[in-house]
């Protein structure tokens, strides 16, 4: 349980912060800016079902429970030692992902199939889902750089590239099921 009574420390005011297992690393650290990323992922998504109904904000829901998972797995390093640990650390679980990968198959199976490569745009909650898609290639794109020094769950990586799929596959069902997915003229400004 988290219990949080204080919200400023003063632990952090040199730079560094402390990761999962208690060591402390420097805030600019990949693996901060990962988890980072995540967060910040998580606040888009928050903007984004400010405009998504129904199924769509039970999914972002589950989603955003998602990305604090995805934060305490990437803020804990030493995969290696969590059978040692005092509490067993969160991990990100292949069930998660299975879980994105069905709901994009009963999204897209009502879409066509492009034709042509589409903007990030069309209704209002399209734009905002297409900005979660990028932010969430970013995070995967730093999750990545971090596992060519430290150990990184696979899971965690794999939801981060599905998710960014979830978000394009739904970005379409909100622009009227892709009908009104704004498409990309190839050197139309000539």
């Amino acid at each position: 349980m988290v219990v949080l009574n204080k919200i400023y420390t003063r632990t952090g005011d040199k730079g560094d912060t402390a990761l999962g297992n208690g060591e402390r690393i420097a805030k600019h650290d990949t693996r901060v800016e990962a988890y980072g990323t995540a967060d910040e992922l998580n606040c888009f998504v928050g903007v984004a079902r400010l405009h998504a109904e129904g199924e769509t904000d039970e999914a972002l829901s589950r989603i955003q429970n998602d990305l604090f998972d995805l934060g305490a797995d990437l803020c804990r390093p030493d995969m290696e030692k969590d059978a040692e640990a005092e509490y067993p650390p969160l991990r990100m679980a292949d069930a998660q992902v299975d879980r994105l990968e069905a709901e994009i198959d009963v999204m897209n199976a009502n879409l066509e199939p492009l034709r042509s490569f589409i903007l990030p745009g069309g209704a209002e909650l399209a734009a905002h889902l297409h900005v979660c898609r990028t932010v969430a290639r970013r995070a995967e794109r730093l999750a990545t750089a971090l596992g060519t020094r430290e150990s990184v769950n696979a899971a965690a990586v794999t939801y981060l590239n599905r998710l960014s799929d979830w978000f394009f596959v739904a970005a379409r069902v909100a622009n009227n099921g892709g009908k009104d997915d704004v498409l990309w003229i190839p050197g139309a400004n000539r």
